[in-house]
């Protein structure tokens, strides 16, 4: 199972994910500004099937221009910025828990990925990475002949 491969403080755990979002309010409380670039992790489904790895990650408000997506040695990394829109103001706000700045999250794929054939579609805030896994590690048909 993928997941296994993965890593565990390189995918959230649901219920780690809403303590970090906890714990970042109240730091935003008591200075201000959040100083943990953590805190704009985002949420990451990863799953394969025969032919695939698929990561799909949550990211809402973001354009193409606003993410990259690199693979070198078997990590992959999903990185970008979430910037303040133009004219918006940082004072006034009685709540405030959506977060701007840089985010990256990278994850170590299993060695049946190949590398060299990477799609990506970006649609409705959910970016869709599709790789393929090596032609010799796909399940094989094989013909029963009969004599």
């Amino acid at each position: 199972m993928l997941m296994n491969r993965i890593p565990r403080n390189l995918w959230a755990c649901g219920s780690f994910g809403d303590l970090q979002g906890q714990l970042d309010r109240f730091i935003g409380d008591v200075w201000g500004e959040c100083p943990v670039p953590a805190s704009l992790g985002y949420r990451v489904d990863v799953r394969e099937d025969a032919e695939h790895v698929y990561v799909e990650a949550e990211l809402p408000g973001l354009t193409k221009e606003d993410i990259e997506i690199t693979l070198e040695d078997g990590v992959l990394t999903i990185a970008g910025e979430k910037k303040l829109e133009n004219g918006e103001e940082r004072e006034g706000y009685q709540v405030r828990e959506r977060r701007y700045g840089k985010f990256s999250r990278r994850f170590e794929l299993p060695p049946v990925v190949d590398e060299g054939k990477v799609r990506d579609k970006l649609k409705d805030g959910v970016l869709l990475v599709s790789l393929d896994k090596r032609e010799e590690v796909k399940p094989k048909r094989i013909e029963v002949i009969a004599d």
